[in-house]
């Protein structure tokens, strides 16, 4: 049975988010009069959804405080969902070769879908913005379930609501969160090495397939074998 389905995340994999997710950051702290982030910082917290990375930012660290006030936390999330829906995507932009390939891809008959950990009110603005939204047969996103990547639970539902075998779905990222769920679904995977994965190296992650550059994807879809 031959592939059929291609779920991709999308922070680090199909768009380079980091300039509004650190804009929105910036603003946040400064509300709550708290030292700022920088990019690098925010790039390297970037991949388990909007409450980590905030306890992160309030945090000054990838390993977060623990003991943060939930009341600050919630506060926080409040005001950085207030200036990233409030500021659009201006920054964020689509990494070489995505829209073209994805195109080919949907011509080439093969579903998409959209499996992140961003929070699901931001994800249809974004992928309108960018002219992705009718490539897409579904989008879930970090809050949509009740678990987020690396569970594999997005993506068994996806395979499930299309009829589909392990064997007939792909999953495309940048992060270990990815590929681990990717793992545990029982799917092949595509490793990116652009994207945010912490400073690691998308290789430990021991993806199916590794890729320097997303146009790639069209001759590992065209090879892969099942």
């Amino acid at each position: 049975m031959s592939l059929r389905y291609i779920a991709f995340d999308l922070d680090g994999t199909l768009v380079d988010s980091v300039p509004d997710l650190t804009q929105a950051l910036q603003m946040m702290l400064a509300d709550l009069d708290r030292p700022t982030v920088s990019v690098a910082e925010v790039t390297g917290w970037i991949g388990n959804g909007a409450d980590i990375m905030i306890r992160r930012a309030l945090s000054r660290a990838h390993a977060h405080d623990p003991d943060l006030d939930p009341a600050l936390v919630a506060q926080a999330r409040e005001r950085f969902n207030f200036h990233y829906e409030n500021n659009g995507h201006e920054k964020t932009v689509l990494y070489p070769g995505v829209k073209d390939t994805l195109n080919h891809l949907h011509q080439q008959g093969y579903q998409l879908g959209v499996v992140t950990n961003k929070p699901y009110a931001f994800v249809p603005a974004i992928l309108a913005d960018l002219g992705l939204a009718e490539l897409f047969t579904d989008v879930i996103g970090g809050d949509s379930l009740s678990t987020s990547k690396p569970d594999p639970e997005g993506l068994h539902l996806l395979r499930d609501k299309h009829g589909l075998t392990n064997a007939q779905m792909l999953m495309v990222g940048d992060s270990k969160n990815d590929i681990l769920a990717a793992q545990n679904a029982g799917f092949a995977s595509v490793g990116l090495t652009y994207g945010y994965n912490y400073g690691e190296p998308i290789s430990d992650s021991r993806p199916t397939y590794i890729l320097d550059q997303f146009s790639e994807l069209v001759s590992v879809v065209a090879n892969h074998s099942v």
